[in-house]
């Protein structure tokens, strides 16, 4: 475990640190006109997160077969050469070149999970995926704050140091990290469908409340998306914050989501149970998206982040309202279902707020104003949008399947009085 962290942990510190500082590069290359910035940061984000979801399963079938170091080893490496070419790049050209090797080597997350179930057994599967959970929260704590820092200085040198860092890991891996999978344990074949992005997302059609939840979780990921693609621009252009600021903000951001996730998760959903805890959290989402969107002053910011923070007991609040209604036989392809649908947002969030919603509202012909300015806040304001569809799709499944009160005051689902789902997903594929 030690070994696969630190793995982890280097891994998401490169690419944290390159977020500040992409869309400014972007715009470096358009003659800083941040309209046309929108529209090439949210293409390039859109073409990363495409490459991520048809390999991740490409690679994770490839570390069944023959692995999970050389499949590691690779990615990492194709990631220290890609931070190479994207920090020489001198056109927008070659950053997408950059982003869509980035974008399947980047799938490795999957691989270094898979790395994680092996070397791990039922007392400390649960507190092995909480260390990655934190890995990436202080990866995305240091990384945007370093890369800011490192971008005041000058653009490129945060992607030639992210370079460093992935190929010292590959190093160390190379050296130090062992193979968790025995030949014995391998998939002796490799087949279309183990590698088939859509697949698993038929499962959950078995499922009928899971569906319900996965529609709202879609809805829900796509506004957090959308926030991630567009913070950097939209904060730019309406408060002159450059590489510093946004790396600084971008670390606030990581510091109050290992605050929630590490200290209030479990005493929130004991006292108030899943369902009002999801319904809470995707409440105070909505309204802290609305308040960026408004936001008439820099300073209001960090307090909304703040505020905002508690929206992050939504993601602990329905992992376990999904397991707790799926059979245990379904638990990893479900899982794998909302990964892929997490993977469509990705795809579809930078299109819809960057290049297109804040591409519009910023562009010097558009009509509709706030405060005399053009109304770059208008991203936030549809993911407030997007929050409330979440809510109104949660409140009609919960009355669909209301909970059942124990009778030491806790809440559990009401059995649905559905056939086998195993046979269901079975008969769907």
């Amino acid at each position: 475990m030690a070994f696969i962290l630190l793995t982890l942990l280097i891994d998401i510190l490169a690419i944290g640190i390159i977020i500040p500082v992409l869309p400014e590069l972007v715009k470096s290359f358009v003659g800083g006109d941040e309209s046309a910035a929108g529209w090439y940061v949210g293409i390039i984000a859109a073409t990363y997160s495409l490459m991520q979801f048809f390999c991740a399963p490409v690679l994770g079938a490839l570390s069944d077969r023959f692995g999970r170091r050389p499949i590691i080893l690779g990615s990492l490496f194709g990631l220290g050469v890609d931070f190479i070419i994207t920090g020489l790049a001198n056109s927008v050209g070659w950053l997408f070149v950059g982003r869509f090797i980035a974008g399947m080597m980047g799938a490795s997350f999957s691989t270094s999970n898979a790395y994680i179930a092996d070397v791990s057994n039922d007392e400390n599967r649960a507190r092995n995926f909480g260390l990655v959970g934190m890995m990436f929260g202080l990866g995305f704590i240091i990384g945007p704050a370093l890369g800011g820092f490192l971008g005041g200085i000058s653009l490129r040198l945060p992607f030639f140091v992210a370079a460093g860092l992935s190929l010292i890991n590959w190093l160390y891996g190379y050296f130090i990290l062992p193979e968790s999978l025995p030949p014995e344990k391998r998939s002796s074949t490799i087949t279309w469908r183990s590698m088939n992005p859509f697949g698993t997302i038929t499962r959950l059609r078995a499922y009928p409340m899971v569906l319900g939840l996965a529609a709202a979780f879609v809805f829900s990921s796509l506004a957090q998306r959308g926030l991630e693609n567009v913070w950097v621009l939209s904060m730019g252009f309406r408060f002159g914050w450059g590489e510093v600021t946004n790396g600084l903000m971008l670390s606030l951001v990581g510091i109050m989501a290992v605050v929630v996730q590490g200290g209030l998760v479990r005493p929130v959903i004991r006292r108030f149970g899943e369902r009002r805890t999801l319904m809470m959290a995707l409440s105070v989402s909505s309204v802290a998206f609305l308040c960026y969107g408004l936001a008439t002053a820099g300073w209001m910011i960090p307090v909304i982040i703040i505020f905002g923070s508690l929206s992050g007991l939504a993601g602990p609040a329905i992992q376990s309202l999904v397991t707790s209604r799926v059979d245990p036989r379904e638990q990893g392809r479900v899982q794998g279902a909302l990964t892929s649908l997490l993977s469509l947002t990705n795809i579809l969030a930078p299109l819809i707020f960057t290049a297109g919603l804040f591409r519009y509202f910023t562009h010097e012909d558009t009509a509709i104003r706030y405060n005399g300015a053009p109304f770059a806040g208008a991203p936030f304001i549809f993911g407030s949008f997007l929050l409330l569809i979440a809510l109104g799709i949660l409140h009609f499944v919960f009355q669909k399947y209301p909970a059942v009160a124990k009778n030491d005051g806790e809440t559990i689902p009401e059995t649905d009085s559905e056939p086998d789902p195993v046979q269901l997903a079975e008969t769907a594929e």
